[in-house]
């Protein structure tokens, strides 16, 4: 047992936060009696937080790189407005008003990321003025009124996987996207294995690979059959097709490309990274342009959800991504946070808030719910880090005995840090 639990410590922070987003919605099943697992209410989580999920990848790199962008909701906002007044008053098609507002975002990244990285300004003052700026601008040329999005961008923002072939009991395009997530699984880990091999080092128990492969096989199977066995008509959500396209893309990006490694490098330790040849400027720059793009993307999926574009669109989104970047494993100082992990911390916000409200829960009880999470998930952290001590899952996983356990496990930044080893960590 001792080796499975091994394969699992690679991010024990971001297991640790699979193991409370568990929980939470066994909770809720509980307390909402059997509300939560349905296939309408997960599409609804899917659907109504998708634009979160997407925005806490860029957020993520904001925060590693040690910055804070406060812009997003205020950019989505004016994005959406952009998009749908172009297909309103000028009537283009609405791929091309996607691909304007992307521009758009572009832009807007392009523009902060000059007063950060070259001039020098702090990403928090930066953003602080772009949110005002942006959130102004949104409403003086949409006149603060609501504008119809088109056919196509609902469908993009809340529609959901076609129907096709034989009659199979749930929707052939969710069982196919089931079969793919689970073959690419089964080649990803023999061939880990068999590069392991190749060079010579330790490479797991078989039985190791076994138990991954049949616990990852199990989550898919049910989730293919919640998301395919819905109403008529309804499949898994294609913003959640584009939230796993992104996420893996992203996790890519940051723990195996060369930017990925100069954004933790620069997280770390700036000084350092410049004397090694990393061009901060252009990392600050990198980053700060594609929070933006994100955010542009974001708004879009949202018009869609909403079918319009409206003048209270974004209002406090960059509150719900921090919180989501932050509960799920990124350090306040910077350095140090995964993709997963903060994918993880917002399915846990969409499932408190989804839970919250099936039981009937008031706004303002929401809200102070939240805020105590977010406190509790970041002091915990804190306080492990300044102490030296290891977390719940840290303490439940580690060998009795063993002197360096708490080194491994505990407070340390490498919980919730990268595991690839090129890339650097830093201190709380």
């Amino acid at each position: 047992m001792a080796t499975l639990r091994d394969s699992f410590r690679g991010n024990i922070r971001s297991f640790g936060m699979v193991i409370a987003l568990v929980a939470l919605i066994v909770f809720f099943q509980w307390r909402t009696g059997g509300n939560v697992l349905t296939p309408s209410n997960a599409m609804n989580i899917i659907i109504n937080n998708s634009h979160v999920l997407i925005m806490t990848m860029g957020m993520l790199m904001v925060i590693v790189i040690g910055h804070i962008d406060l812009s997003v909701g205020s950019v989505a906002a004016t994005v959406g407005i952009v998009v749908a007044l172009v297909i309103q008053n000028w009537h283009w098609n609405w791929i091309l008003a996607v691909l304007l507002g992307l521009a758009v975002g572009f832009a807007v990244g392009s523009w902060q990321g000059f007063w950060l990285a070259k001039v020098g300004i702090p990403g928090f003052i930066t953003t602080l003025a772009g949110m005002m700026f942006f959130r102004g601008l949104n409403q003086y040329i949409g006149h603060s009124k609501t504008i119809p999005v088109p056919e196509g961008i609902q469908q993009m923002g809340s529609g959901y996987l076609p129907e096709w072939g034989p009659n199979t009991g749930m929707n052939n395009s969710t069982l196919l996207l089931g079969i793919i997530a689970i073959v690419a699984i089964v080649f990803l880990e023999f061939r880990k294995r068999a590069r392991l091999a190749r060079i010579h080092a330790d490479v797991p128990p078989m039985y190791v690979s076994i138990s991954k492969l049949v616990l990852f096989g199990v989550v898919i199977g049910y989730l293919v059959h919640l998301f395919g066995t819905g109403r008529p008509g309804t499949s898994f959500p294609i913003p959640g097709v584009i939230l796993v396209v992104l996420a893996l893309i992203y996790s890519f990006v940051t723990s195996r490309t060369t930017i990925g490694r100069h954004v933790y490098a620069v997280g770390g330790n700036r000084a350092a990274a410049a004397l090694s040849g990393v061009n901060t400027k252009g990392t600050y720059f990198f980053v700060m342009l594609n929070m933006s793009v994100l955010a542009a993307l974001a708004g879009i999926l949202f018009i869609g959800r909403m079918r319009a574009s409206g003048p209270a669109d974004g209002l406090n989104w960059e509150l719900d991504v921090i919180a989501a970047v932050f509960i799920g494993g990124a350090a306040v100082s910077g350095g140090v946070g995964t993709v997963m992990g903060s994918i993880i911390g917002g399915l846990v916000m969409a499932v408190l808030n989804n839970g919250l409200q099936l039981m009937g829960t008031g706004a303002a009880s929401q809200q102070m719910i939240k805020g105590l999470v977010l406190l509790a998930a970041v002091a915990f952290d804190v306080y492990n880090k300044t102490q030296g001590k290891p977390s719940i899952t840290g303490w439940l996983t580690r060998k009795k005995g063993s002197a360096g356990s708490q080194d491994a496990e505990g407070g340390s930044v490498a919980e919730a840090g990268p595991v690839n080893p090129a890339e650097p960590t830093a201190t709380a």
